[in-house]
């Protein structure tokens, strides 16, 4: 008995610890995700202020309406259909105000046909008896329904009126069905539609004269974000790669960064495009002259500008690469890379321009730029046709090799004693430096050709692949560039873009470059 009370005492205390530990945890965690969500809501508020009063919008809009019940004449007037114009304001109302007259016409619309074609069928199932009018209204909400079901499946219905095909199918059925039982259906109907509008109008009010947002507006913005990323993706991939160094860890991490966002933005947002377009497309706005904005145009240079930042993606994956070309051969193109992504990039920037202060540009001046800059890497490339070449004896590869035995000796010999004599060079080259005898004008241009012969000589053709696709990247962002030249170009055209003047084009847009340290690769291209 003794032992019993023992064990019990013992295991008492045990049970209240538990209890209190587990009480403790769960007082943590909801000390701990109360924080989390209070931070989350302070970063949304912050990133966007416009949802803020969004969020009061709605509040107020569903107070006002919510007079309809707490006031007695209103209730008495329209009865218990209030709920509708409620449902209506916390369906309808949508952050921007195409997004809310897209809603609010689709639903008023389809209650209204909903209404008549349900009065309509009412009237005729009435006329001979009971059993007749419930076979009747039965095959109709049938054949209504499957008509109606099938016709959401339509792409061009699925995408601009779907809803509006959903409330016309929910009226339709629940004024019909209630018909049987209910004698006063016309009440019915033109009750839930004098609610939806009440409901509908005063969403559309809130929308459009308290602090509208305009999808549009947003789809514009987005666009020259877009643009402006682009080109900042580009800069900070060419630099990275040509200044990459092993100690600067935090700036490589802020270049990585600025690069990711750069063309993530831009693959994500297809379906954000889209939206805003089709969006767009409900609200009363105009271009110069009162010309309707061609919004669909600004989706398809969302379109053009996912095809270019494919590229933008091939050219990060060379900077991720694990095979990497030397950076003394890299530097021998530095210069003319660099001035190639730099002129990438000031097109985009002239493009989101463009589109920022609503003029056209000239795409004569961004191609004879764009000429310009790759007319200068080919010629470097050409300076040094051996990076690209399978063998080092600098024989091309279209050219046949002899049909006599070769012999890996005398082949070994003349390498090494090729590199040999480069080196003997180098080292003549110094000490013709040292003693003076060397002009201080000569010096590059003595330089430049030792150090490139003595690296190719000794480059291996794995090593060259990277930087080949690298260049090649380049090359190919150029040729899709045009694409999104055309599409910026159709944009201004049909938006009645102000005209192309000469001072347009001195117009100077800064932008910070990232932040990446130099190292003490030499730079020869430009020299």
């Amino acid at each position: 008995m003794a032992e019993t009370n023992y064990t019990s005492n013992r295991s008492t205390p045990s049970l209240s610890h538990w209890i209190w530990k587990y009480m403790n945890s769960v007082g943590e965690k909801v000390k701990r995700y109360s924080g989390l969500a209070w931070r989350t809501a302070l970063k949304v508020g912050k990133e966007d202020p416009r949802k803020v009063v969004h969020s009061l919008k709605v509040g107020l809009a569903l107070t006002l309406v919510s007079l309809l019940y707490l006031i007695k004449p209103l209730f008495e007037g329209i009865g218990q259909n209030a709920m509708s114009a409620v449902l209506t304001v916390v369906v309808v109302m949508e952050f921007t105000v195409g997004a809310t007259l897209g809603k609010g016409l689709n639903r008023g619309l389809g209650t209204l046909l909903a209404g008549s074609l349900a009065f309509l069928v009412e009237y005729v199932a009435d006329i001979p008896g009971r059993i007749f009018q419930a076979v009747f209204i039965g095959a109709a909400v049938f054949i209504l329904g499957a008509i109606t079901t099938y016709v959401r499946f339509i792409p061009h219905i699925k995408k601009n009126y779907d809803y509006g095909v959903m409330i016309f199918l929910l009226t339709f059925n629940l004024i019909t069905v209630s018909s049987y039982r209910v004698n006063n259906v016309w009440e019915i109907a033109k009750d839930r539609i004098a609610t939806i509008t009440i409901g509908g109008g005063l969403c559309l009010v809130m929308s459009l004269l308290v602090f509208p947002n305009w999808s549009g507006e947003d789809l514009h913005n987005s666009t020259i974000s877009k643009l402006d990323g682009l080109a900042n993706s580009i800069e900070a991939c060419v630099m990275r790669y040509f200044h990459d160094s092993e100690n600067q860890e935090t700036e490589e991490d802020s270049s990585e960064d600025l690069i990711y966002k750069g063309y993530k933005a831009v693959l994500d947002s297809k379906a954000k495009d889209e939206t805003l377009a089709l969006q767009a497309s409900w609200e009363p706005r105009w271009s110069r002259y009162w010309h309707r904005i061609p919004w669909r145009q600004y989706a398809t240079v969302g379109i053009a500008l996912r095809q270019f930042s494919y590229t933008v993606v091939a050219l990060h994956g060379c900077l991720l690469s694990e095979i990497q070309t030397p950076g003394s051969i890299r530097a021998l193109y530095k210069d003319s890379c660099i001035r190639l992504a730099a002129e990438v990039s000031k097109a985009l920037r002239d493009l989101a321009n463009s589109i920022r202060n609503k003029h056209q540009f000239s795409p004569q001046v961004l191609s004879d730029n764009l000429n310009e800059a790759l007319q200068n890497l080919n010629d470097d490339l050409k300076s040094q046709p051996q990076l690209f070449l399978g063998s080092k004896n600098g024989r091309t590869t279209n050219t046949p090799p002899p049909l006599t035995v070769a012999h890996p000796e005398e082949d070994t010999r003349f390498s090494f004693s090729s590199v040999r004599s480069d080196c003997s060079s180098m080292f003549e080259y110094k000490s013709r430096e040292l003693s003076g005898e060397l002009p201080m004008e000569g010096h590059k241009k003595v330089l430049k050709p030792l150090l490139s012969k003595i690296v190719m000589t000794s480059l291996e053709f794995s090593e060259a692949l990277p930087f080949a696709a690298f260049t090649s990247m380049l090359v190919e962002m150029v040729a899709k560039l045009d694409h999104v030249i055309d599409a910026v170009e159709d944009l201004a055209k049909l938006a009645r873009f102000r005209e192309f003047r000469d001072g347009d084009d001195k117009i100077v847009v800064t932008c910070e470059r990232p932040k990446i340290a130099h190292n003490d690769l030499p730079s020869y291209a430009l020299d």
